[in-house]
């Protein structure tokens, strides 16, 4: 029998994404990289845990979910996160951003500065610039004042994000246009938190980090993954947690926050067997390993 792989998501290192898996070993993905597995026969997708900790009901949780955790495990999870509004006195200092996913896609958020701009490529944002530095309870506050004042929204779903990627802008100028003029109207606020410091106007663009300049467009997205299913492609692109695989069908976007939870075993040559549904209809904006056996990674 295949040895079972199970992944813990995906990671995005300075060179580009990387697959993690359980026990600590890593798969990083270029473009031009096969990616195959299949889901093992006769499994189901059981809760991951939480902070560490295995589910203590070994729960089982729907394969079209994108967080892989049971009710408590996710509950347990978002306690103590800078989400949650429970770390009011973390003393870390934190960005205030704008992240631009697409035309008229644009959301306020923060993120641990010494994070960098891992929150923006694991968010997908295809252009970002920083607006302030200072402590969490500033932070958050400069956030709510955007949203009221602009009305600048803090989430912007997967779904849009992906019906845009095909049709952006082609250079990074008309892709920074949206923020640029976003950012002045923030920074001209009255009302900012004195201990955050705004910060100016430097757009970063992550086109090339996603591999996005060029790719084909995607005609579909997976739906779930099914015991059985089988994922196979050609990676071209990827950009936050999905990785857009040139199948025999054509494009199709895989959100790896499908994978944890499930036994992965390589695909066996097999063709791309899962459920794939159509992108959501854009809208215009207002304003491959194979054997079986041990091995050291999937593929």
């Amino acid at each position: 029998m295949a040895q079972a792989w199970r992944c813990s998501g995906l990671r995005w290192s300075a060179s580009g994404p990387v697959l993690a898996w359980d026990g600590g070993r890593h798969s990083a993905l270029t473009w031009g990289k096969r990616v195959a597995f299949a889901v093992a026969e006769g499994g189901a997708r059981t809760c991951v845990g939480a902070r560490g900790h295995a589910c203590p009901l070994g729960a089982v949780v729907p394969g079209r979910g994108t967080g892989a955790r049971c009710e408590e495990c996710a509950r347990l999870d978002r306690a103590h996160s800078v989400a949650a509004d429970t770390l009011a006195d973390d003393p870390r200092p934190y960005h205030v951003y704008l992240a631009w996913f697409g035309p008229g896609m644009v959301k306020v958020g923060i993120t641990g500065v010494a994070r960098g701009p891992a929150r923006l490529l694991e968010q997908g944002a295809v252009c970002f610039s920083w607006l302030g530095t200072g402590p969490l309870m500033a932070a958050r506050r400069t956030e709510e004042l955007l949203r009221a004042a602009l009305r600048v929204p803090d989430r912007v779903p997967y779904a849009d994000k992906r019906a845009v990627r095909a049709v952006l802008p082609g250079t990074e100028g008309e892709r920074a246009a949206e923020l640029a003029e976003l950012h002045g109207r923030a920074v001209a606020l009255a009302g900012w938190p004195e201990s955050l410091d705004r910060e100016a106007f430097r757009p970063v663009d992550q086109v090339g980090m996603f591999g996005l300049a060029g790719a084909p467009a995607a005609f579909g997205e997976v739906g779930e993954l099914v015991p059985g299913g089988v994922v196979s492609g050609e990676l071209v692109a990827a950009a936050g947690p999905d990785l857009h695989l040139a199948t025999e069908r054509g494009v199709v976007v895989l959100d790896t926050r499908f994978l944890p939870g499930w036994g992965l075993v390589p695909a066996e040559d097999r063709g791309f067997d899962v459920p794939v549904k159509a992108l959501k209809a854009l809208k215009t904006p207002g304003g491959a390993g194979k054997g079986t056996g041990v091995q050291d990674g999937l593929f």
